[in-house]
């Protein structure tokens, strides 16, 4: 979909948006991509079952519990945060995972930092069983392999790719696939660019960069110079953004084409990767500060 920039005050580019985030009503955007080949591979294997990570209002969580319950695999979820134990109905995120069938396992922050050690991967299966394993975010090999396949050959005239970055494995996916000529800009939304060396482990181009300057904190933090400008977008575009990825990726595009970012005449390709779902619980966490919401 195209935006149309006069509404921003910009002439001399075009900015394509990839709406992503329509795939699929619950497993939607980047999840959908990370998920294709491992669920092959899950049942490939002859899995019945999926074990996975994620926090409180994980984009992930709910995509694995969606899919699982769509193509019949049991679905367990290793969740950050023990206190969230009985809050499960609070919790937007969460209550959409255990309705899906997921069942929900609590640990607390340091038993969670153990997630990709094998000593309790195999605890895990002593108490489970046997389980193809997911990791936290989705980004393995085979991840890669379903987010490489979010550009087309028609996306290859574009000058930027844009897109938001977690784990780094979406946009790994998108350096891989791109043209040399291509530049593969990433917006961290996290404090810091770690993620370069995640990219670096699945390929050896150059072509890309990620800035953190539109992180607002770090992850899950948000203002309301942040919340006024996805309002504003959806307002604008009819386009829903979520606060945790795409809604920084948008605010920093713009920011960039203020500054004079890109070259003259670009055109500039934006991937949505969805996670609309974590909306609801951004907007409880908001209200109780007396925040505005998203609209």
């Amino acid at each position: 979909m195209e935006i149309d920039l006069s509404k921003y005050g910009f002439a001399g580019y075009s900015l394509i948006i990839k709406r992503e985030d329509l795939l699929h009503p619950f497993v939607s955007g980047n999840k959908f991509r990370k998920l294709k080949y491992n669920l092959k591979a899950a049942q490939a294997q002859n899995h019945t079952t999926l074990l996975t990570f994620g926090g409180a209002f994980s984009n992930h969580i709910a995509a694995v519990a969606a899919a699982g319950k769509e193509l019949d695999f049991k679905t367990i979820g290793i969740i950050r945060g023990d206190e969230l134990k009985d809050k499960i109905s609070e919790n937007p995120t969460l209550s959409f995972a255990h309705d899906c069938g997921m069942q929900l396992y609590f640990v607390s922050r340091e038993v969670y930092r153990s997630k990709n050690d094998s000593e309790f991967i195999n605890s895990l299966k002593e108490q489970f069983g046997n389980f193809y394993v997911l990791p936290e975010g989705g980004t393995n090999a085979l991840a890669i392999k379903g987010c490489e396949e979010i550009l087309t050959e028609t996306d290859m005239s574009f000058n930027y790719i844009c897109v938001s970055v977690g784990t780094g494995g979406t946009m790994a996916g998108l350096v891989k696939a791109s043209n040399d000529n291509q530049q593969v800009l990433g917006f961290s939304v996290l404090n810091g660019t770690f993620q370069t060396s995640e990219i670096e482990k699945y390929t050896s181009k150059t072509n890309f960069e990620i800035t953190d300057a539109y992180c607002f904190g770090g992850y899950g933090k948000i203002d309301t110079d942040l919340i006024r400008f996805m309002n504003g977008f959806k307002n604008k575009t009819n386009i829903p953004l979520d606060p945790v990825y795409t809604g920084k990726m948008m605010f920093g595009i713009m920011d960039l084409l203020k500054k004079g970012y890109f070259k003259e005449n670009s055109r500039i390709f934006a991937v949505h990767t969805g996670g609309l779902q974590g909306i609801e619980g951004m907007n409880q966490k908001l209200k109780k500060k007396n925040l505005p919401i998203i609209e």
